[in-house]
């Protein structure tokens, strides 16, 4: 049976409402019977843990009426494997999954998890699939502040807004990313400022400082010139996004085609086909080409049809 110290842990993690920590030390007591030999009790106590997060996962977080079509709840299923981005970037999300999972150890020793992130980078870099991976792989929603609607339609109201959208955050554990966060994060010296978007930054910043919830609060922005400068001693991690190189391109498009790969394919064309695309562009190139493919009854992609996607999303890019 489970030793003493796990069975007092799980009855302290449950009243405590730690659910990730009540996971993991379940895992640990399911791990421990199977080596005691006791493997149908194993198997099942993995099998009710599998099904608990399973219906975990399928809520969604609902929200005040008159915070409707400002926020956006949804459960996202991208794994972590459709991350195709540099090594060094894949070690950092990882490392903020693997602190949110042992929070609690962290806590344990007075230090708190990687909670508030900034990502930085072009548009269709990767940067919302990150915000996905991460509320998919934490099993948690994914709370989508629309800041651009919050300016626009909330002048005046927008602090207002920003506190109830905080007491959610931490009342509702969850990853909320807030989207073209530069709507709000502008310098506050810059000249065509205004005084109520002073006020509405200098908000968030007393709000975000103050929280101290176990929700991922994630901000992502096209443009970090625009960032006032005090916000980046906020938050725990920056991580830059950029187009895709060569090897990140070829990586994409294999994953992309997945069984609709080419058998005989030079890459040297489609690599140069590719060149300047976001990661977003070569996955809606690769899909376009793999939808022409299912409607002409092919097994495959041909390169030529890939080559001509690419092209046609680079000629689209070169018009905006």
């Amino acid at each position: 049976m489970a030793t003493a110290e796990q069975l007092k842990t799980l009855i302290k993690s449950h009243f405590s409402e730690e659910s990730e920590r009540f996971f993991t030390i379940a895992l640990q007591v399911a791990a421990h019977e199977a080596h005691q030999g006791h493997g149908a009790l194993a198997h099942d106590i993995r099998s009710i843990l599998d099904k608990a997060r399973s219906e975990k996962s399928t809520k969604v977080l609902k929200f005040p009426a008159e915070l409707h079509g400002l926020v956006l709840s949804e459960k996202p299923d991208t794994p972590k494997a459709a991350l195709i981005m540099p090594g060094s970037l894949q070690t950092r999300i990882e490392r903020i999954i693997h602190e949110f999972r042992q929070m609690h150890k962290l806590k344990s020793h007075g230090l708190t998890h990687r909670r508030k992130i900034m990502l930085i980078g072009p548009p269709g870099t990767g940067k919302t699939m990150t915000a996905r991976v991460l509320a998919h792989e934490l099993s948690l929603s994914l709370n989508t502040v629309q800041v651009d609607k919050l300016v626009t339609k909330f002048m005046g109201e927008t602090s207002a807004k920003l506190r109830q959208i905080f007491d959610l955050i931490q009342l509702n554990p969850g990853v909320y990313l807030f989207d073209e966060f530069d709507a709000i994060g502008g310098e506050r010296s810059m000249d065509n400022d205004v005084g109520e978007m002073r006020r509405v930054l200098n908000s968030f910043l007393q709000f975000i400082e103050q929280d101290k919830s176990d929700s991922l609060i994630v901000a992502a922005t096209n443009s970090p010139k625009l960032l006032d400068r005090a916000l980046y001693r906020r938050f725990d991690d920056v991580l830059y996004y950029k187009i895709p190189d060569t090897d990140g391109r070829k990586r994409l498009i294999q994953n992309v085609l997945g069984t609709f790969m080419p058998t005989k394919l030079t890459w040297k064309d489609i690599v140069s086909a590719s060149e300047s695309l976001s990661h977003a562009e070569i996955d809606q190139s690769c899909k376009d080409a793999v939808k022409q493919a299912i409607l002409e009854d092919l097994k495959q992609v041909q390169p030529a049809l890939l080559k001509q996607m690419l092209k046609e999303r680079r000629e689209a890019g070169l018009k905006e």
